[in-house]
């Protein structure tokens, strides 16, 4: 077990339900911290950036106008295994699939309105931390 750093956003979809506490005590539950949180309304470039990964793929422009249309709560979770962690209590991507008692399950519309992400990798997290995140706002 390692202690990890990990980014977690809820996105416009969670912010409109009005679950923020709710999403945020499902990973304080769980045993993992929030080292750092911050509302934000991203501009078409920041999506786009931090999407990057997926540009060119037929989702790409439908996430962004998503990511755009309203503000999101960007976090640095901390515990034993935060990224692994984070993805069990968010669920599978695709609500339909995801198992019951995650946020997905419970909280998302569909596969892109799925309330939250959380980073893939601990290489990951640490870019996507950095994205939005300056050294100085974590504790």
């Amino acid at each position: 077990m390692s202690l990890e750093r990990t980014l977690s956003i809820i996105k416009p979809d969670g912010i409109e339900k009005n679950i923020i506490g709710q999403v945020i005590t499902r990973f304080e539950k769980a045993g993992l911290r929030i080292a750092a949180a911050k509302m934000i309304k991203m501009d078409k470039a920041k999506a786009e950036g931090f999407y990057d990964v997926h540009r060119g793929k037929p989702f790409f422009d439908s996430l962004v106008k998503f990511m755009t249309r309203g503000h999101i709560v960007v976090m640095v979770l901390e515990g034993e295994n935060a990224v692994a962690k984070n993805r069990e209590v968010m669920g599978a991507t695709n609500p339909a699939q995801a198992a019951p008692g995650t946020i997905r399950k419970d909280f998302a519309t569909n596969i892109e309105e799925n309330t939250v992400h959380g980073s893939d990798s601990p290489e990951n997290a640490a870019k996507e931390v950095a994205y939005f995140f300056d050294k100085k706002e974590i504790f």
